[in-house]
């Protein structure tokens, strides 16, 4: 890649100096360290829409005459909107020089794409899926990110942020699953000591009903024994045939 002339440095310094002194909502931005040309951004799903709550990353390629030509813009986090590492069809893209406006900065850009991305029309590099599947992507878009070195290296802060809120939900996870484990073994273990009891009622019903020309006592383990079983049953019914 050709180098960055003068004015394309010069620019793109006071573009970023001006991004860290005054933050734009819902976006970062930052060059790669050894190629000013290179920039990557992230996103953030903007409230009320299907991408609340997403991170997306994406990244702009200037070439070494900008701001007098646009950058291409690349979105790299599944999405729902557009094609993941496919450059972008936009009015502030390179894709349409004819529009573009040497006055727009990194942040105006980045804006515009915010902007994009809440608009459903159709452009070269689009999607079109429902708003169910942007928010299954946005629940996503997190765990996806922390992937990309890139990523957690010029956005260290974001990247520490998502790992201490996955690994929170990870631990809520796990004692909700754990709880209704417990739950579960809880209902087992009622139900295994109704039955039992259950059948501890019976057969001293059974003994009740005999009287006291039965004379064999029986365990339980005796009880459900085929031949006992037979042998109490014969006796329960010869004494009720004896009156």
């Amino acid at each position: 890649m050709p180098a960055a002339s003068v004015t394309a440095t010069s620019r793109l310094k006071k573009d970023y100096h001006k991004l860290l002194k005054e933050p734009v909502p819902f976006m970062k931005a930052a060059p790669l360290e050894n190629n000013i040309l290179e920039w990557h951004y992230v996103i953030m799903g903007a409230p009320n829409t299907p991408y609340e709550g997403g991170v997306y990353h994406g990244k702009l390629i200037f070439p070494p005459d900008f701001p007098f030509k646009p950058p291409s813009i690349y979105m790299m986090t599944p999405n729902g909107r557009f094609q993941v590492n496919t450059r972008l069809c936009l009015s502030i893209s390179d894709y349409h020089p004819d529009t573009w406006n040497p006055a727009w900065t990194v942040s105006t850009i980045i804006t515009g794409l915010l902007s994009f991305m809440n608009d459903n029309q159709p452009t070269l590099g689009s999607v079109s899926v429902g708003d169910e599947e942007r928010r299954k992507l946005a629940l996503r878009s997190k765990a996806f990110n922390l992937k990309n070195s890139t990523f957690c290296s010029l956005f260290p802060e974001e990247a520490e942020k998502i790992r201490k809120e996955l690994e929170l939900l990870s631990a809520v996870s796990e004692e909700a699953s754990q709880r209704e484990q417990e739950e579960k073994n809880k209902s087992k273990n009622a139900a295994d000591a109704s039955a039992s009891s259950g059948l501890s009622s019976f057969v001293s019903n059974m003994f009740v009903v005999a009287g006291p020309q039965m004379i064999t006592i029986l365990t339980l383990s005796d009880f459900f024994s085929p031949l006992h079983f037979a042998a109490f049953s014969f006796k329960v019914k010869r004494h009720f045939s004896c009156g």
